[in-house]
């Protein structure tokens, strides 16, 4: 594994940390090119490859950079394919926190499980196809953040997506349905939403943050709230309006090196929602929208996007332990374990009326509305590699406690869900 090299050789030695160790201040630039060999119980084996470009400066800000480029080019056994270019800058607009991307993603066998949670029944023993579709999106944002008093922020931002999306086939084994025809034709999904649409977007919200580092925060609340407004006449297929509200929480038990972590969200259509927005976790700022919930990103444990609704919520509780902390060729790295627990719920049911009369017995077999979700729970562990603070490398698995979320799940990523 490459790891981050410094073009400058101005580093200094910080020394008296917590953690034990004379700890190197990083300065310059410095180069994190990496060759992606990842796992994701949902989408299996990713390859391909990834490149951080960090711009420390004077490493006033150490371990956290002034300027962020990230490039990536992958690929998954599923077919499913990513391509990434995203810019983070602190000093580009004096005052202002830039954050911009571009994505592509090409997914041939997307998970769709229903909607409500638990009122949508997982049937294991049906084909796999039968819970997949295909999507391809294109996505550009760009995000501002800017400060009001100390710790309070504002943000702002443009977002666009356009989101192509069609039926699952396979020439593997005979499919007679898949779930989201059935939806299709139960008139839950309407036909002029089948194959997608746009969403242009205005993002606006508030900032709370006392994090004392970005990548690996110790201690701090880091709160946000943003309301997304997607008119048709700034260009959406349908108008949306949705709040995404996120409470973490970082506790320092034991110096830097055991920390109990949380995070709380809730996000919620107000109004009419197009059925392809319904499974992303959104943000505004330096990271973008994830697929959920469900997966790594989100609630770790549960098959991704198992848990969709017009209103819906989770949380993370995660303990977290840096047990060991070294220089080597001129590198920070540190290793931690942690054990945490995750979950979610459905608030606000989406409406699963069979308006058609299509299928009765498919629809009672796969559709019970006679009671409300109920939470969705998973448990487990993992480790960590931490280079320069900033760069992570993490090992995880998790099990849910309902086989109707899925079983076992092992994942291979970067980064801190939080």
């Amino acid at each position: 594994m490459a790891t981050a090299r410094a073009a400058e050789p101005a580093d200094t030695i910080k020394g008296g940390s917590e953690t034990g160790h004379e700890e190197i201040v990083k300065t310059g630039i410095s180069f994190g090119p990496l060759p992606i060999v990842a796992y994701d119980a949902d989408r299996e084996f990713q390859f391909g490859g990834m490149l951080n470009i960090y711009d420390f400066g004077d490493g006033g800000l150490y371990p956290d950079p002034y300027a962020t480029w990230y490039l990536e080019a992958s690929a998954y056994t599923t077919g499913n394919q990513k391509y990434v270019v995203s810019y983070d800058d602190l000093r580009l607009i004096p005052g202002v926190r830039l954050s911009a991307a571009v994505r592509f993603l090409n997914d041939s066998a997307l998970e769709f499980f229903g909607y409500n949670g638990y009122q949508s029944r997982y049937d294991a023993e049906l084909p796999t196809g039968f819970y997949r579709y295909r999507r391809q999106m294109f996505h550009f944002k760009v995000d501002f953040t800017g400060r009001i008093v100390r710790h309070l922020y504002w943000e702002a931002g443009y977002h666009f997506h356009y989101l192509s999306t069609g039926l699952f086939s396979t020439d593997k084994y005979e499919l007679d349905h898949t779930l989201l025809e059935l939806y299709n034709r139960w008139g839950i999904v309407p036909d002029d939403q089948l194959r997608g649409g746009i969403s242009s977007a205005l993002r606006v919200g508030l900032v709370y943050d006392t994090r004392d580092a970005e990548a690996f925060p110790t201690r701090g609340i880091w709160a946000e709230g943003h309301w997304i407004l997607a008119p048709k006449w700034l260009g959406s297929s349908v108008t949306s309006n949705k709040l995404n509200v996120t409470f973490r929480h970082y506790v320092p038990l034991v110096g830097k090196q055991l920390v109990l972590a949380y995070r709380l969200n809730y996000q919620g259509f107000f109004g009419d929602a197009p059925w392809y927005l319904l499974p992303f976790y959104t943000v505004v700022g330096p990271n973008y929208d994830y697929d959920g919930i469900g997966g790594f990103r989100t609630v770790r444990g549960l098959m991704l996007n198992r848990v969709q609704g017009l209103q819906t919520g989770f949380f993370n509780v995660e303990l977290r332990w840096r047990f060991v902390d070294f220089v080597l060729w001129k590198q920070n790295i540190g290793f931690a374990v942690s054990g945490f627990c995750d979950g979610a719920q459905v608030f606000k049911p989406y409406d699963l009326r069979n308006r058609t009369g299509y299928a009765p017995e498919l629809y009672a077999r796969l559709v019970d509305t006679s009671r409300g979700d109920r939470p969705h729970l998973a448990c487990g562990g993992g480790a960590r590699i931490i280079i320069n603070g900033n760069f992570i490398v993490a090992a995880e698995y998790a099990h849910s406690l309902n086989p109707q979320d899925g079983g076992g799940a092992f994942y291979i990523n970067t980064g801190f869900l939080f």
